[in-house]
């Protein structure tokens, strides 16, 4: 996908904020086809992860893509999630029809995106894509993980170092499909001027270390530079997977 990136005013009713942002998707030295879609904007940044197979590229791309009238859209005062909820059905009726034209009849993805209005996001996040929140120096995941491995460090029956390497760690348990079934996670945050947000997919999460994308992530670097390193880093350590990343930074406003 290309590489996006920019600088908007997404803070509709705050005065004194806005984004700049970056997003890039590539499918890396292996694999042949990228399930992997990013997407960056003034209102809107996400990023999702078809599952390998017929249509996986298609699915992802389509849920991106289902949820990129919100850019655009007005927006209810004070409904941000209801806003999003609505754009992830209009996603699931996209995967019904990637599904219908793929041999195995399946469309499975997963997507995590925020959405701004004033100083709040609406996060949504369903699969293993992963959203982080960079402030006053720390770094915190702000989603959780929908896999079997995620699940059995929940029920204390294995370690996060042993989850790591688990050979099963890619196994999902919940994912936006054509057929629906399985919720997405709803919450809203509150930004701050200062915050640096990181989207991307399981391509960067589960070969770079979480010190080593902190450290990248604290840099000096804007969005776009940092979106390459982080890429970088995800290559030199060998991925074998598609990589997406979005960053984007809570910067007061142009005057």
């Amino acid at each position: 996908m290309e590489h996006l990136s920019g600088r908007g005013n997404a803070m509709d009713g705050a005065g004194n904020m806005e984004i700049r942002y970056a997003a890039r998707s590539v499918a890396g030295p292996v694999r042949t086809s990228n399930e992997d879609a990013a997407y960056a904007g003034d209102r809107l940044l996400a990023v999702a992860d078809g599952v390998r197979g017929p249509g996986g590229d298609r699915a992802s791309a389509a849920a991106v893509q289902a949820l990129r009238s919100l850019e655009t859209a007005r927006l209810p005062a004070g409904d941000l999630l209801g806003a999003l909820a609505e754009a992830v059905g209009a996603a699931q009726r996209a995967l019904r029809d990637v599904a219908a034209s793929t041999p195995a009849g399946e469309a499975v993805t997963t997507l995590t995106a925020m959405l701004w209005s004033g100083s709040q996001l609406a996060l949504v996040h369903i699969g293993d894509t992963r959203a982080y929140l960079l402030r006053d120096g720390g770094l915190f995941q702000i989603t959780h993980d929908h896999t079997w491995v995620q699940s059995l460090v929940d029920e204390g029956r294995l370690s996060p170092e042993e989850a790591a390497s688990h050979p099963r760690r890619s196994l999902l348990v919940r994912a936006l499909t054509g057929a629906g079934g399985a919720e997405p996670d709803l919450s809203l945050h509150e930004a701050m001027v200062g915050d640096r947000y990181l989207l991307c997919s399981d391509g960067l999460s589960t070969v770079v270390p979480t010190a080593a994308v902190r450290d990248a992530l604290s840099g000096g670097g804007d969005p776009e530079q940092v979106v390459e390193e982080l890429i970088r880093l995800a290559y030199a350590a060998d991925a074998p997977d598609n990589v997406a990343a979005v960053v984007a930074d809570v910067v007061p406003a142009a005057r």
